[in-house]
């Protein structure tokens, strides 16, 4: 894996921006590919990196807030424990990429693959995660409350003891099924969606054992095959946060 000097590092982030500025013309600057580099602990808060390739990246620990990193390439990096709040991730590619612990809050990920993320202990309080590809993702204690999960799609997640309260969950895809009806059970067992808007969302053969749906809105959900023992179905319900 190599590694980069604080001078290098700085000489490739101002040739990618020339890049960006030139329209992706390589003769003005260069697109950022630091593939497989060791940027563990670096400062890049409010850098400008769209469409960088960052794949098997070592971004342990990163600063990346606010970071613009809209359609960029981060496929199985290591970013555990990284900042990412307020950051921009519309349209990235995070498929494998290890996010534990990783401070999301308030970023924005929509549309962002995430195929086989782990994203175990992540904060996404009040991220953007509508139309994120979530499939076969670890969210295991994960925190989504207020979290817009629109139209994302989660089939075979795992979002044991996750907490999603009051996030919106609309028209989002959590079913235990595949196209060809093989079993990929999203498990929620245990998850915390109190309050959250589950509206039309599609939960047909998920684990929702010992989770907490009250006060969830449910209008039109497909809870069709869904294990729903010890679940708590109330329909009353305090935000005892405020």
């Amino acid at each position: 894996m190599s590694e980069f000097s604080a001078a290098e590092l700085s000489r490739v982030v101002k040739s990618h921006s020339k890049w960006l500025d030139g329209g992706g013309i390589l003769v003005k600057g260069q697109c950022l590919n630091l593939w497989g580099s060791d940027l563990s602990g670096v400062n890049l808060k409010g850098t400008d990196l769209r469409n960088a390739k960052l794949h098997l990246a070592d971004l342990y620990r990163a600063d990346l807030s606010e970071v613009d990193l809209s359609n960029s390439v981060l496929r199985n990096a290591d970013l555990i424990y990284a900042k990412l709040i307020k950051a921009t991730l519309s349209g990235a590619d995070l498929g494998g990429a290890k996010l534990i612990y990783a401070s999301l809050q308030f970023a924005d990920l929509s549309g962002t693959k995430l195929r086989g993320a782990s994203l175990i202990y992540a904060n996404l309080n009040y991220a953007n995660l509508s139309g994120a590809d979530l499939r076969f993702a670890s969210l295991i204690g994960a925190n989504l409350s207020d979290a817009n999960l629109r139209g994302a799609v989660f089939s075979g997640t795992d979002l044991k003891s996750a907490t999603l309260i009051c996030a919106d969950l609309s028209n989002a895809n959590l079913k235990g099924l595949d196209g060809d009806g093989r079993e990929q059970i999203t498990d929620l067992s245990g998850a915390d969606l109190s309050g959250a808007d589950l509206s039309g969302t599609d939960l047909s053969c998920t684990n929702l054992s010992g989770a907490n749906l009250s006060g969830a809105n449910l209008e039109g959900a497909n809870l069709k095959g869904a294990n729903l023992s010890g679940a708590n179905l109330s329909k009353e319900w305090c935000d005892e946060r405020i």
